[in-house]
């Protein structure tokens, strides 16, 4: 069935059912302003006291978590609406991906099995490397969720530069799609830095970051694709420009 949903240009179902759940997040945002909903879905706290203030930005945090209504789930996910699925994305068409274009420019490094001592040893001297490299940017992220929150930080060093510290909050995403943002943001920030021809990135979940480069079709797609684009950029500033991948666990942070 999924060859030939492919072979017609279509979405596979599971995906087709999150793109219109999302968007009927979208609906009340159209609205026009005077549209009571509009006021309801207002998140900004009351300019005054109101005996009659219902928005949102009135509810205190207690009153948002018991309250499971459709308003309020609606807030809350529309700061997590992406674009929409597409399935002939430019970035995962042959020959224009970026590992048909660029495959030399990437490497990946694996603590082995039992390694723990040795690997360390590695990654400070990694780290020495970077720190002392005028064309070499450092990235260190981390993600972690509780009770449905989940939290991104990630940390970008460059020769002769203070650490820029970078903290984001969202609700209801997975693991993966956190990590995914957290790398997306990342190479972002490093991406902007002047005369970089180098960027390492120390993540904890190497697996999660090898998604980026799956071209088959995910429910992550969306923010490989978004990756990629700043990759291409990255790239095509210059020819010789690397991205390494470094594995660090969390018994060795």
């Amino acid at each position: 069935m999924e060859g030939i949903e492919a072979l017609a240009g279509l979405i596979p179902i599971r995906f087709h059912l999150q793109k219109i759940a999302k968007r009927s997040l979208i609906y009340p945002f159209k609205l026009l302003d005077n549209h009571i909903l509009k006021n309801l879905l207002n998140n900004d706290p009351p300019q005054s006291k109101s005996n009659n203030s219902h928005n949102i930005g009135s509810l205190t945090n207690c009153q948002r978590f018991l309250t499971k209504e459709y308003i309020v789930d609606s807030s809350i996910k529309s700061h997590g609406i992406f674009l929409s699925f597409s399935p002939l994305d430019p970035e995962f068409s042959p020959g224009h991906r970026i590992v048909d274009k660029f495959s030399n420019c990437f490497s990946v490094n694996k603590r082995e099995e039992n390694q723990n001592k040795l690997w360390s040893q590695e990654l400070d001297k990694m780290v020495l490397c970077c720190s002392s490299d005028s064309l070499s940017a450092l990235i260190v992220t981390d993600t972690s969720i509780k009770n449905d929150i989940a939290t991104f930080i990630s940390y970008i060093h460059s020769f002769n530069q203070p650490i820029v510290k970078t903290v984001h909050h969202t609700f209801f995403v997975t693991s993966t799609e956190a990590e995914l943002f957290a790398i997306r943001c990342s190479f972002n920030q490093a991406c902007s830095i002047d005369n970089i021809s180098k960027i390492v990135i120390v993540t904890d979940s190497i697996h999660t970051a090898k998604r980026i480069f799956d071209c088959d079709s995910h429910s992550y797609q969306i923010y490989s694709a978004t990756i990629l684009r700043e990759l291409h950029l990255f790239f095509s500033s210059h020819e010789s420009n690397t991205i390494e991948f470094w594995e660090c666990p969390s018994k060795l942070r």
